[in-house]
């Protein structure tokens, strides 16, 4: 796997993929954008920022599977939140098939979290 584009979570592709660029390269923004979309009701910033996501993986037929953490295993929204990725993403044109798995190894640490989130969350 490859990134498709710089930073820790970005969408990765397999090597020779069959997808256009171009149509890749937009799908790649649009899921980033629909992940941005989701937030942990505890925490004031997406979870695409705080670094909730491990993996985004699109195959050739236009497949989604995402690997994704919580910041606490215990958190309440653990059974939900798999859920609402999986719509947000399920809404890019383009995906046929959108997969979450909740992933806790390795665990998330605020070392996972963008500036943006740091600014946010007043963590400098």
């Amino acid at each position: 796997m490859t990134p498709n584009q710089d930073g820790p979570n970005a969408p990765q592709v397999s090597p020779g993929s069959k997808i256009p660029p171009e149509e890749l390269d937009r799908m790649t923004d649009d899921i980033i954008s629909a992940l941005k979309t989701v937030y942990d009701p505890e925490i004031p910033s997406d979870i695409y920022e705080l670094g909730l996501i491990y993996r985004v993986d699109i195959d050739d037929d236009r497949n989604v599977v995402i690997d994704m953490t919580l910041t606490a295993p215990g958190c309440p929204v653990a059974g939900e939140m798999p859920g609402w990725v999986e719509n947000a993403v399920a809404s890019v044109q383009g995906i046929q098939n959108v997969k979450v798995n909740m992933v806790f190894d390795p665990p998330w640490d605020q070392s996972r979290m963008s500036d943006e989130a740091r600014v946010a969350l007043d963590m400098w």
